[in-house]
């Protein structure tokens, strides 16, 4: 895909990002690379230095992006689900792709393999305000819930599918207990789960 006409900086970032987060997801995080990404968009590779410094300032970007538009699509998932016109499924399923299907579980990975020591940051900062927006600062319940979450969703991107078989377990095992959790903590903070008796 090549961009022909003159784009902001903003949106020159905005466009390497989504090149940046369809390499994750179709080839894995090493080949988001500076090279990869500029071929992609028919840039120049010191275009794309100007932007990001470095691959490792790029796939930080990356994770930023990915955890600031994943968080934002679960903070709507839970607001639907409190409002009946959701359920509590669907942002484990949010949260379980993000982690998996979109990548994010490997990127951090692979930049935690690579030295890249803060990489987590920005998703524990989106994490973080997703939490606090939604509520709940008295309790803390969903903190937990929202950690245990989390830390379900990275192991099973990571190695789900060899250890459920492995187990004898469905595939969707860790989701399902993942529900069970989200709604027993949602109903001990207090918050009406649609299907759920109080």
């Amino acid at each position: 895909m090549s961009i022909r006409k003159r784009l902001t900086q903003e949106e020159s970032r905005t466009v390497a990002l989504e090149a940046a987060r369809a390499l994750l997801i179709e080839l894995g995080p090493q080949a988001v690379t500076l090279k990869a990404v500029a071929s992609r968009i028919g840039r120049t590779h010191a275009n794309l230095l100007h932007h990001f410094g470095s691959a490792a300032g790029l796939q930080k970007a990356l994770a930023e992006h990915l955890a600031v538009t994943i968080c934002a699509t679960i903070e709507d998932a839970v607001l639907a689900s409190r409002a009946g016109e959701g359920s509590p499924r669907e942002v484990v399923d949010l949260t379980f792709d993000a982690f998996d299907k979109e990548g994010g579980g490997a990127l951090a990975t692979w930049m935690l393999m690579n030295g890249n020591e803060d990489a987590l940051d920005p998703l524990l900062e989106a994490i973080h305000e997703l939490v606090d927006d939604l509520g709940d600062h008295e309790s803390g319940q969903m903190h937990d819930v929202t950690h245990a979450l989390c830390l379900m969703a990275l192991g099973d991107a990571l190695m789900g599918a060899p250890l459920a078989a492995s187990l004898g377990l469905p595939r969707t095992s860790a989701r399902d207990t993942a529900e069970k959790m989200l709604i027993d903590g949602a109903i001990a903070a207090g918050i009406v789960v649609p299907g759920q008796a109080g």
